[in-house]
Formats: structure tokens, C-alpha cells, sequence
């Protein structure tokens, strides 16, 4: 029985994660419902809505290892995501330089044999980010590349968004969307080798 990687994301960052790591894998988007009705932690909730991914393509397989994913940037208790509009990607970039700030990332590992769910794992990686002192001007520079308005918080450390990144502190991979060595590990948990068994 030959079992394949599937990605539960249409998120172009992600898909490039696994391409570099020379893996054969598919990528399904997911059309899961991402509202939550009742307050959770940042941590419960980046894991709820990772498995609600993985489990939302899992009738589309027979036998895989489906991988949901979420990212969350949380400042203040308060969690941003990505702005709606030039005005909140402003607010937020305003709101986070000079300072720190947590990427909070969860990862759901669903194995599916013979259309089925078997097993299910689910993890989470926090990682700490100072972002540099910024003026208004190269905020409003910033927001005008368009590299603001489709990332959570309104940068993208992978980008342009890395000259204002002063240090971090954990998974660098986890703030571009998730964390290949948490990815690596949950799959060997399972009994397979990431970079051996979804080799190109």
C-alpha cells in the first residue's frame, strides 16, 4: 500500500515549505469552516482549526497522511489576523514595531487509510518576534509593495517584511506558516519518515 503526503492548504507559503524539502506531495485546499462560536486560547484554536483542514479533504483520499495547518500572530492577548483593508494592515504594523510579539502555529496530522480516518495528531509551536522600530513613512512604503494584505499581523518574515524583523526567538518556518522540524517530528511519531517515505 503506497501512502501519500497531502497538503490541506491553498497557501503558496506553506506549499514552497514542503517543495524545499525535495517532498513528492498533493495539495488540496481546504474549505473548512474557520469560525469559532466560543472563546478559546490561541494555542486550542490554531489546533482545532488545523484539524478542521485536514479533516475538511479527507473524503478526497484513500491513503494518505493529511497535513492542516494555521497560523496566528498574537499581540497582547489579542489575536490579528490578516487586515481587510490598507487602514488595518496600518494599525497593525503600527501596533507591532518596536516591540515583541508570539506566531502561534498548529499542526494536525491526519492518517487516512482506505478512506478513513485512522489516526490523528495535533501540536502546536509558539515563536516569539521583535519587529524593528518603524517610521510612519516606511509603513506606508511597506503597505504600498502589497506584502501586508494577505499575511497574518500584516508582514511576511519570508519577504520584504524580513528588514524589519530585529530578532527572533524559536522556529523561524513557523512564522512563515509552519514548523518543518514539528512536522518532521509528529510524522516519525507515526511511524514514517518525512524526508525517505515522500521523496520525490
Amino acid at each position: 500500500m503506497t501512502i501519500k503526503l497531502v497538503l490541506a492548504s491553498g497557501s503558496p507559503r506553506r506549499k514552497e515549505l514542503l517543495t524545499q524539502l525535495g517532498l513528492s506531495f498533493e495539495t488540496i485546499p481546504s474549505n473548512a469552516d474557520e469560525s469559532l462560536t466560543h472563546s478559546i486560547s490561541p494555542e486550542e484554536t490554531v489546533q482545532e482549526l488545523a484539524f478542521r483542514k485536514a479533516k475538511s479533504i479527507v473524503d478526497r483520499v484513500d491513503h494518505a497522511l493529511v497535513i492542516g495547518a494555521d497560523t496566528l500572530v498574537v499581540c497582547d492577548q489579542e489575536v490579528l489576523g490578516k487586515p481587510q483593508n490598507k487602514d488595518e494592515a496600518a494599525q497593525m504594523l503600527t501596533r507591532l514595531q518596536g516591540r515583541s510579539h508570539h506566531v502561534v502555529s498548529g499542526i494536525a496530522l491526519v492518517e487516512v487509510i482506505n478512506g478513513e480516518i485512522k489516526r490523528v495528531d495535533t501540536k502546536t509551536q509558539k515563536t516569539v518576534v521583535w519587529m524593528l522600530p518603524l517610521s510612519q513613512s516606511q509603513i506606508n512604503w511597506y503597505i504600498q509593495t502589497g506584502e501586508p494584505l494577505d499575511k497574518a499581523g500584516a508582514y511576511g518574515i519570508q519577504g520584504i517584511g524580513a528588514c524589519f524583523i530585529d530578532k527572533i526567538d524559536g522556529c523561524y518556518f513557523n512564522v512563515v506558516g509552519m514548523s518543518l522540524p514539528l512536522l518532521n517530528q509528529m510524522v516519525a511519531q507515526m511511524g514514517y519518515q518525512l524526508l525517505v517515505h515522500f521523496a520525490k
